[in-house]
């Protein structure tokens, strides 16, 4: 039992309580709790922390999988961009995605790491018909797609010379990619900026004449972030790698 949260009371606000106790237990780096991690990291018993769920499930918070374990929902995603927007990190984002699908035609999104996943926590569609459709809240798995590998990029790895990672066929076998790691003042990782679109349209040769669109938009976006800008005028000499 996790004897550092203290175990809520039995009057008052003990339901609030007992339902942030069991949405807070979720910490960075989890892909799924199940009831036993639950019950050991708040204290509660089984059975109430079914109840609890219930409510965090209508509201969107937590979801249960098959196999019974449970992981935080799209609402907190929704929540999470709401603080962010508040401390103006997508008013900062968001132009740029939009500056990308104008200079591109495709979909720009902005990922951030939860987990075992990536989650998309901004995006701005293509004009096309043809695009693929996710929203800001969507999880996709941390595999081989080029938004993944950015995310798993060091600061240290960054600042020593990357190409954008391109992927073609990682996730979806119709989608292609390319991306680029932001980070901040502080040189954490932020989050992968990405252009995709359909394989056919975004081939690899698609995706190298829009290196120079994908670099200047991470700088512009580093900079605006107050981080050192990484993708000067050195590497867009460099042929973005093709990772699948």
């Amino acid at each position: 039992m996790n004897t550092n949260r203290p175990r809520p009371g039995v009057s008052g606000v003990a339901s609030a309580d007992r339902v942030l106790t069991v949405l807070t237990a979720f910490r960075i780096g989890d892909a799924a709790l199940s009831l036993a991690e639950l019950a050991n990291r708040t204290g509660l018993i089984k059975s109430t922390i079914m109840r609890l769920v219930v409510s965090l499930e209508k509201y969107g918070l937590v979801t249960r999988l098959a196999d019974g374990n449970y992981i935080l929902a799209s609402e907190v995603v929704r929540l999470n961009a709401v603080y962010q927007d508040s401390h103006d990190v997508g008013r900062h984002i968001m132009p740029r995605l939009h500056q990308l699908t104008e200079e591109s035609g495709e979909t720009a999104s902005f990922y951030v790491r939860h987990g075992a996943y990536r989650l998309c926590q901004y995006r701005v569609n293509s004009p096309h018909r043809l695009r693929l459709h996710l929203q800001p809240g969507d999880m996709r798995p941390m595999d081989q797609a080029a938004g993944a590998q950015a995310l798993q990029t060091p600061y240290a790895v960054a600042k020593a010379g990357i190409i954008p990672f391109y992927s073609c066929g990682a996730t979806d076998p119709h989608a292609s990619s390319v991306a680029l790691p932001i980070y901040d003042a502080q040189e954490e990782l932020l989050g992968a900026l990405v252009i995709s679109g359909p394989a056919n349209r975004l081939s690899l040769e698609r995706a190298q004449t829009l290196y120079e669109v994908l670099r200047e938009a991470a700088d512009e976006l580093t900079r605006s972030l107050g981080g050192k800008p990484l993708y000067g005028t050195d590497q867009a000499k460099r042929k973005p790698r093709k990772d699948e």
